[in-house]
């Protein structure tokens, strides 16, 4: 759908503008000054209504959860039962302000706004009537609603579509789930769902919150028709890359141990950082408990889902059944370079406002004091391990400038003297990345960049290889070439099974064997596209004079 399309709709008074992940969703990291914070997360909280959920990283701390129907500065904490108390924070149009961040502390904050087949938020008061019913705009059945008494010392009641409306699971502890008559028995409608007449959820004159998710119910991206949260479940098993699919890539998600007890409800995002790797550490929350910030390779993205790294029982257990809430990853396509690229000289230490969350930063020294050992890239994906772009070495490193407050920055490391840093934001239509194991055999693997990728560059990341640099050249063949090496281009054919057996689509390239695919190898591809008004890939042939190469870039 075109923005002309759009605008004629909303003029129309049909459905309106479209909303994207970006507009209901954010993860959003800040480091404390002893001071109070507005956070700018694009998100219009104060309109729309919605709920914050801020917890400390790097200290122990209860999680804060407030939201727009019981009022501003009112706080109930998922990690115990007490009654709700107050601490101050203010919704505004564009996130939060307010909330008192404690000094040298790192903190997550993840905002949720109202929106139809997403989130919702209602309240009640209790009258211990069995069959109650409470409305709702959530506008299609929830798959997940959290429920918590406001006033009173009680447990957070959580239901699960995957669980049925005969089970529960406590989501302030870490038992398995247990059959209830909390849900009467009752399946939740688009437009209501039913209570028992127990405490937890019903008691005479006892106030209620529930915190309300869809799954797999569209009404998001240009057309209306993506989906962007999923509620589901799996069985553990005794694989290190156990891989679950939910139709898209996330950048939230959090799993429950459902058989057994003594297994937390894990969290994990893209901000704080999931690494593609078995021994690397993601960055693990408990929404059941206070500790901070536990590192263990528990979970990565991919492309359309995620896959579980270890065999441990917090998400993989031999056997054991799990549920999971996945939030989709951004999904707007950029209409400015300044949205998804910055080109900055810096010093080492410097922190950059970007204005968006940098995924790719490639490094270089601008005076030439570091030498070419200073040609760095980090990627997201990969976490505190860098390449260099001139040589064939396997990943390295150990600081990880992904995951550190506050967003919308970049703190660059360069190697000494000063250097330049190409930042740039994963973004439909524009560059993805993708991270991925070798199988030795031919294979299609997932992409999210939305259109067919024409230049893609490849390093193998646990050994010493040198970078593939693949571009497109018509619809049967293409060039191969290495980024570290000056050595003059090779024409390969699709038909030659050599790096790709196929013309790579909008959503997967075909791998042969071998080629940037061995088997036990770890790699990272990174792709680009040419984007209208954004970018361009392209080539010219020199004439040793003066040469306009046309971008086609309006504004230069």
């Amino acid at each position: 759908m075109s923005k002309l399309t759009k605008a004629l709709t909303a003029a129309a008074g049909n459905a309106g503008e479209s909303l994207y992940v970006e507009d209901v969703f954010s993860t959003y990291l800040v480091t404390g000054t002893n001071a109070a914070v507005t956070v700018n997360n694009g998100l219009d909280l104060d309109g729309k209504g919605g709920m914050v959920w801020v917890k400390k990283r790097s200290a122990a701390g209860s999680h804060n959860l407030y939201d727009t129907e019981r009022g501003a500065n009112n706080r109930i904490s998922s990690n115990n039962t007490n009654a709700q108390d107050t601490k101050p924070l203010d919704f505004t149009s564009t996130g939060f302000s307010d909330f008192y961040w404690d000094s040298g502390v790192d903190y997550t904050s993840w905002s949720f706004r109202k929106a139809e087949k997403f989130f919702d938020v209602v309240t009640w008061t209790g009258n211990s009537t069995v069959g109650r019913t409470v409305a709702h705009n959530l506008g299609v059945a929830p798959a997940w609603m959290v429920i918590k008494s406001t006033n009173a010392a009680r447990n957070w009641c959580t239901y699960h579509i995957s669980l049925g409306n005969g089970y529960q699971i406590i989501l302030s502890g870490s038992a398995a789930k247990e059959s209830t008559a909390l849900w009467n028995y009752t399946t939740p409608t688009a437009t209501e769902f039913t209570l028992g007449n127990d405490a937890d959820v019903n008691g005479t004159g006892n106030t209620y919150v529930a915190y309300l998710f869809a799954s797999d119910a569209g009404g998001f991206g240009d057309d209306g028709d993506e989906n962007i949260i999923k509620c589901g479940s799996y069985t553990g098993n005794t694989s290190n890359n156990h891989s679950i699919s939910v139709g898209f890539e996330p950048q939230w998600l959090m799993i429950k141990d459902t058989s057994s007890a003594g297994n937390p409800w894990a969290i994990y995002d893209s901000m704080r950082g999931t690494i593609a790797s078995t021994t690397d550490y993601d960055n693990r929350l408990e929404a059941n408990a206070s500790s901070a910030e536990q590192g263990w390779p528990d979970v990565a993205f991919n492309a359309d889902g995620f896959t579980l790294e270890n065999t441990g029982s917090r998400v993989n257990g031999n056997g054991e059944n799990y549920i999971y809430i996945a939030i989709r990853r951004p999904m707007k396509t950029p209409e400015a370079g300044t949205e998804v690229f910055l080109a900055s000289t810096v010093a080492s230490g410097v922190q950059i406002a970007t204005g968006f969350n940098v995924d790719l930063w490639i490094n270089g020294s601008k005076d030439g004091s570091a030498g070419v050992s200073s040609q760095l890239t980090m990627d997201r994906m990969r976490g505190a391990k860098y390449l260099r772009t001139t040589q064939t070495t396997a990943d390295t490193g150990t600081n990880n400038p992904f995951t550190t407050g506050p967003s919308n920055t970049f703190t660059n490391i360069t190697q000494g003297g000063v250097g330049v840093a190409w930042m740039f934001k994963r973004a439909t239509g524009f560059m993805d990345a993708v991270a991925y194991s070798g199988t030795n055999g031919t294979i299609s693997r997932n992409h999210n960049l939305g259109v067919a990728p024409e230049l893609m560059i490849t390093k193998r990341r646990d050994s010493a290889s040198a970078w593939t640099v693949l571009s497109e050249l018509d619809g049967s063949s293409y060039s191969e070439m290495s980024l570290n090496s000056t050595i003059d281009k090779s024409t390969r054919t699709y038909a030659s099974n050599q790096y790709l057996t196929a013309q790579p689509t909008a959503t997967v390239f075909a791998q042969a064997a071998s080629y940037d695919n061995e088997s036990g190898g770890t790699y990272i591809t990174y792709l680009f596209a040419t984007l209208a008004g954004v970018s361009k890939v392209g080539s010219y042939t020199g004439t040793g004079a003066d040469l306009n190469v046309d971008c086609g870039f309006s504004a230069g």
